[in-house]
């Protein structure tokens, strides 16, 4: 039986909500990604407070922030991530990976801002996934936007680095059986 839409808006919180395709899914999964993003931002103000790095990182995460949303428009909507965006990001993560780059896996591990930012990353490598179910199911996704979402998985694991090292806070290698 198909759902109807409440004409109340109070019980209607996103207009696409019943629709059982990818898009939605992922459309809710980037929303979470820069909510979750917020939330690292506000654990970074308190374990960076006064610090110049935290000067730094609220309005570059911000401008993450509203990369994520064009992420989020650019698979039902028109198209709003450019090459000049990632160019941005690349170069934010190539200034932060000088800062403590890591060789091999390391446990995620850290105060609850380098958790957050694990959760960012973890987070951003879903939103990879629910492009890869968009495409199965016959939707157009712009290559940019599967760079854009490896892209932001880096710059995560990156700056939890850099959040870590800026800390005090020690890696833990993690050395798999598996591989």
């Amino acid at each position: 039986m198909p759902r109807r839409l409440s004409s109340d808006k109070r019980e209607l919180c996103y207009p696409f909500i019943f629709e059982t395709g990818p898009s939605c899914d992922f459309e809710v999964q980037t929303d979470e990604l820069c909510s979750l993003t917020g939330n690292a931002q506000a654990l970074l103000a308190q374990e960076l407070a006064g610090t110049e790095l935290l000067a730094q990182l609220t309005p570059e995460l911000q401008r993450v922030q509203a990369l994520i949303y064009h992420l989020n428009g650019s698979v039902r909507g028109r198209l709003a991530v450019e090459e000049q965006d990632l160019d941005w990001l690349k170069q934010r993560y190539d200034h932060h990976n000088g800062f403590g780059a890591v060789s091999g896996f390391v446990l995620p591990t850290g105060s609850p801002a380098v958790m957050a930012l694990h959760l960012c990353r973890s987070g951003a490598k879903k939103s990879i996934r629910q492009l890869v179910r968009c495409e199965e199911a016959g939707l157009e996704v712009d290559p940019i936007l599967l760079r854009l979402g490896n892209l932001l998985t880096n710059y995560f694991f990156c700056l939890s680095v850099r959040v870590k090292a800026q800390l005090g806070q020690e890696e833990i290698p993690f050395v798999s059986k598996s591989y």
